[in-house]
């Protein structure tokens, strides 16, 4: 009986450690919370798809409906996706704290993270700024999802937001240590899983790309990021200029993460779906 237990001991820490000839795939869908559509289409794409990590997002209308799902979908790993700014051009949300700084007048976030072409566009990195506020914000949405989702597992920022300074990703570093979410990806080699298309094509052509790319991968750790929706009225109403056909985009996403066609490569290529949580344990 001792020896039976250490050998399925050792069976499953060997399983626990990247295996050099396989692929792993991390397909993470993004912004649940941020619509009832969205939330309903993150869901369908693990529970019928090949989803495996979904990003939410704290400050948003839908984000207490979504902590609801995501509790109900316990083996769906989380990401807090913090949210500094609000990119659609008529549907809107703030911060969770007081931090005029970091706002426009009306008290909503700001459409971009930072003044990329210098043309003077308001945004949210600033000359007023102030990271004390920045920080608190940061640990408000955190600390919300933490305390409504259990199986959150590390966070993201939502468009990139840490990436515009130095400052900002000091933050992130820190504040992951200290809640326990760290993960770097790029410390593992994860490479990019791209589609090579753009957001007018149609769920077949977005299908049939998407089966391209996997069919293309070899050994080693990939991520795919895309964004589950569906063509409700709701998401019809969201979009911004040179994005407006994001309730046809965001659909055509969802039918192909649950596409049968999809998932038979997958399992005919041998590729293993993880999550965040488990390229913890994994790498």
């Amino acid at each position: 009986m001792k020896q039976f237990i250490i050998f399925a001991v050792l069976c499953i820490s060997m399983s626990l450690f990247a295996q050099e000839d396989t692929i792993y795939l991390i397909v993470r869908a993004d912004d649940i919370g941020s619509s009832h559509t969205a939330n309903v289409a993150c869901i369908e794409s693990f529970q019928n798809g090949i989803a495996r990590t979904v990003e939410v997002m704290a400050p948003c209308s839908w984000f207490l409906e979504a902590a609801r799902m995501l509790r109900e979908n316990h083996g769906y790993d989380v990401g807090v996706h913090v949210t500094l700014t609000a990119e659609w051009d008529e549907y809107k949300w703030g911060p969770l704290t007081h931090a005029p700084s970091i706002v426009d007048s009306n008290g909503y976030f700001h459409p971009k993270q930072k003044d990329w072409a210098e043309d003077g566009s308001p945004t949210f990195w600033n000359d007023r700024v102030d990271m004390v506020e920045v920080e608190a914000e940061v640990r408000a949405q955190i600390e919300l999802a933490i305390n409504h989702i259990p199986q959150v597992s590390h966070f993201s920022g939502h468009m990139g937001i840490f990436g515009v300074s130095d400052e900002m990703r000091a933050l992130s570093e820190r504040l992951a240590k200290e809640y326990n979410l760290e993960i770097n990806l790029d410390a593992y080699g994860v490479k990019w899983a791209r589609w090579g298309i753009n957001n007018d094509a149609g769920f077949e052509e977005r299908e049939s790309a998407l089966i391209q790319m996997l069919e293309s991968l070899e050994s080693g750790l990939y991520l795919l990021v895309e964004h589950p929706g569906l063509d409700t009225p709701e998401m019809h109403a969201t979009g911004h200029t040179g994005y407006e056909n994001v309730a046809a985009h965001r659909d055509a996403v969802t039918k192909a993460f649950t596409s049968k066609k999809v998932q038979k490569v997958i399992e005919s290529k041998g590729i293993q779906l993880i999550s965040y949580a488990d390229a913890k344990r994994i790498f």
